[in-house]
């Protein structure tokens, strides 16, 4: 059993919600907040759980909560605007990682394992040792992809020693946006003309069918499972 308990799917978004607090709360218990830190990638999901976070640091009379974001180079300039603006009005301690590469020539998605460890994966990994970050809170469902299924709402990683938070798993596409409806979070206009997932420019067009992640790059949703095990959350 996890030290952090998860709920099921039956569960409402009411109680997910005192789950997803419970969560974060339970950290604080454990660990320094200012070694904790949201991974922001800009998306719909990470920004909910940046929000709540937020709350729960708030509720301990704590600011400038902490998150990591990751500029491959290649995102989309939405994103990255929409990121640096609720960066400045939410006084969030925005660690921004970029990879060490020339990406004006580096060839982005040409093979996209490789691409992601490194424009994601190897930068993550530095920056978790830069900023001397103990546990790395994710945005990551279960209902997302097949390999997210099993992940665990706790998890050890190495190389380096962090820990994984991963609190909204059991959360659907409709809790976010209801969420986020209901608390008036904002989300980046691309998900106003259509997109439903958010990766970078290359490997994400406008998807057309009944999945989330219709629109994202074909070879690295089949290999989402390695690119874990590498160390991208």
């Amino acid at each position: 059993m996890n030290e952090i308990s998860t709920i099921t799917q039956e569960s409402t978004l009411d109680e997910k919600v005192q789950n997803l607090a419970e969560q974060m709360t339970n950290l604080l218990l454990k660990f320094d907040p200012f070694k904790i830190a949201v991974a922001w990638t800009g998306g719909k999901d990470s920004t909910v759980v940046l929000a709540v976070w937020r709350e729960v640091l708030k509720g301990q009379g704590l600011n400038f909560p902490v998150a990591v974001s990751i500029d491959t180079g290649v995102k989309f300039p939405e994103v990255m605007s929409f990121r640096d603006e609720l960066a400045k009005e939410w006084n969030i301690n925005l660690k921004v990682l970029r990879p060490e590469v020339d990406i004006n020539s580096y060839p982005a998605a040409k093979d996209a394992v490789t691409c992601c460890r490194d424009l994601k994966i190897i930068p993550l990994q530095k920056g978790i040792v830069d900023h001397n970050i103990q546990v790395l809170i994710t945005g990551i469902r279960r209902d997302e992809h097949p390999s997210r299924i099993k992940r665990e709402a706790v998890e050890y990683r190495e190389n380096p020693d962090h820990i994984i938070s991963n609190p909204i798993l059991e959360w659907t596409e409709m809790d976010i946006w209801s969420f986020i409806t209901m608390h008036s979070i904002p989300h980046c206009e691309l998900y106003d003309q259509g997109y439903r997932s958010l990766g970078c420019k290359p490997c994400t067009v406008l998807g057309e069918g009944d999945s989330e992640r219709q629109g994202r790059n074909e070879e690295k949703e089949k290999n989402l499972e390695l690119l874990t095990s590498l160390g991208y959350f």
